[in-house]
């Protein structure tokens, strides 16, 4: 038994194995566009968590900045009094 397709049937068969290999196609390429997107992401993604990571060490010691404001300021006072002692001294300074 033999089977024959008409040529429209013909047609319309080679129509539809070209139609599924651009559709086969579209998708390979879309995927490997959200691939290659998904790559940059999760790259982008580490930079940033190195760039954090570095923030947070760059701000680990904060908690001393009031201590060490605390240790200027006592430092200021006692130059601004030594001022004033040489400055009266030399008569530089006014009451």
């Amino acid at each position: 038994m033999i089977f024959a397709l008409t040529e429209t049937q013909e047609t319309l068969w080679w129509t539809a194995i070209i139609a599924g290999f651009v559709v086969v196609l579209a998708v390979a390429a879309l995927l490997t566009i959200l691939v290659v997107l998904v790559r940059k992401i999760e790259n982008r993604v580490e930079e940033i968590k190195a760039t954090l990571v570095a923030a947070e060490a760059n701000t680990a010691d904060a908690a001393l900045l009031g201590t060490t404001a605390a240790g200027v300021d006592l430092v200021l006072a006692e130059g601004l009094e030594h001022h004033l002692f040489l400055g009266r001294v030399l008569g530089k300074v006014r009451k």
